[in-house]
């Protein structure tokens, strides 16, 4: 009796609360820590029915875990917030013969910090600009974040019914399951891959991915990834700068140092032709044929090397259009070629250098002349879809361009043709580039290519009217 004395004067002293029920659910103990608690007084409290003084109703998730414990005799952890009494709970249950000891600290300090920190992970989460997302060990999405949706075009509920798999190019595919398979190992991964978009988009992406680790196992992957589709664009154009800027110099170089001894060549060449009687006219024509050929090859290095800063005027592109065919008339007709051209009323005027633009069709209708040798029709078609925009279409009826090679296009000293230096169609997107425009290229194979160029039209400040 005085140990079971001794021992209640022990619990009575510990803070917590603490009290035991026998197997009818009946009080047996309650220290003061219980008491204060529950706002009762422990010695009311002996024998009453504790369903009776805490329903079931309120209080079921304490009865699910009470009764479970007492059925099946397992100690029983758990914690749960209690709103009766507005506060959170962290519960031991200790079966016995008798009944239940039950031991019951107050954790909503401790919980408010906790439930603060969720928060804040959920907002950094929730807000990160980046996509955010977390799969399973076998690359299944279990959530993701706003940014997530946006960067793929998929809804939330639509990702946790999928994995990474189809999101991946064929080509990646297997770099991407390697590199997953490590971070699932424990190893983070940074890499750049590409990603397909709901709507058939494929985007480059930059991805870290990290394991998820509980009681130092590996449980899934955390993955971070970012667009870099003008990250990217950027480093190209700086590239293609680098290189215009090379060949430029390199261009000024080799103009210079040829165009001396091509005018002595030509002049020489017409003084033999007068000089010496009975050569074949043949082998001249061919010569002077090769000189002129030369001849143009330094003028296009020179534009490169060094772009005229010529004065943008306001003009009128169906001017401009229709000066280039019919200046190019009569050997489109040499050629068998048809020139038609469509849309060219009521446009915007625009900002340009009209020789430079000129420049620039006078190549895209010789390059399709080239592609048709034995004739066919050059269509040339204007619009405006904007009145800050104007389009113009080149096309032709040749035989096309293979899918591959139209990236290449425009590279210094790329072509298509046999007797080509690519330095044309360089220059003609220099051209476009400098007036603020675009210029891309469509092509099927048999069937012809396009060459589609935008241009801003000219601002209401430049006081302009229509054509």
């Amino acid at each position: 009796m005085n140990h079971y004395n001794g021992q209640n004067e022990v619990l009575d002293r510990i803070t917590d609360a603490i009290f035991a029920l026998n197997n009818n659910w009946e009080f047996t103990y309650m220290n003061d820590g219980a008491a204060r608690l529950f706002r009762r007084r422990s010695y009311e409290m002996m024998g009453k029915y504790i369903w009776s003084e805490f329903p079931k109703e309120a209080y079921s998730i304490f009865y699910e875990h009470y009764r479970k414990a007492m059925q099946e005799q397992i100690r029983v952890e758990f914690e749960a917030y209690c709103h009766p009494i507005s506060i959170w709970l962290e519960v031991k249950v200790f079966p016995s013969s008798d009944g239940l000891s039950v031991y019951l600290q107050d954790i909503t300090q401790k919980k408010g910090l906790s439930l603060l920190k969720e928060q804040h992970y959920a907002s950094l989460f929730k807000y990160n600009p980046d996509a955010v997302f977390a799969f399973d060990l076998e690359g299944n999405y279990l959530s993701v974040n706003p940014a997530m949706e946006q960067l793929l075009g998929y809804r939330a509920e639509e990702f946790l019914q999928m994995s990474y798999i189809p999101l991946i190019p064929p080509e990646e595919l297997e770099k991407t399951k390697s590199l997953f398979k490590l971070a699932a190992k424990g190893i983070t991964q940074h890499y750049e891959t590409k990603a397909i978009h709901k709507n058939g988009k494929v985007i480059d992406v930059k991805v870290t991915n990290m394991p998820i680790i509980v009681n130092n196992e590996s449980m899934g992957v955390f993955g971070v990834a970012k667009n870099i589709m003008q990250e990217n664009q950027n480093k190209t154009k700086l590239l293609e700068a680098e290189k215009l800027t090379a060949v430029g110099q390199l261009a000024a170089s080799i103009a210079h140092e040829i165009r001396n001894p091509l005018t002595s060549l030509k002049g020489f060449v017409h003084l033999i032709e007068q000089a010496v009687p009975g050569v074949n006219e043949k082998y001249f024509t061919i010569m002077k044929d090769e000189l002129r050929r030369i001849e143009l090859i330094t003028s296009e290095l020179l534009y490169l090397a060094k772009p005229q800063a010529q004065e943008f005027k306001v003009e009128q592109i169906c001017q401009i259009v229709q000066d280039v065919s019919l200046l190019m008339s009569s050997q489109a007709l040499m050629n068998n070629v048809e020139i038609r051209l469509s849309g060219l009323d009521g446009l915007p005027a625009i900002r340009c250098v009209a020789a430079q633009l000129k420049q620039v069709f006078i190549n895209l209708i010789k390059n399709a002349m080239e592609a048709m040798p034995s004739g066919g029709v050059i269509g040339i078609h204007a619009s405006s879809p904007s009145p800050e925009t104007l389009m113009i279409q080149v096309s032709d009826t040749g035989k096309g361009i293979p899918q591959e090679l139209i990236a290449k296009i425009g590279a210094p000293f790329y072509t298509t043709k046999e007797n080509g230096t690519g330095l044309g169609m360089m220059a003609t997107q220099q051209i476009i580039h400098s007036h603020g425009g675009t210029l891309d290229i469509t092509s099927q194979v048999g069937e012809g290519t396009a060459i589609h160029i935008c241009l801003p039209a000219a601002s209401l400040q430049d006081g302009v009217v229509a054509g």
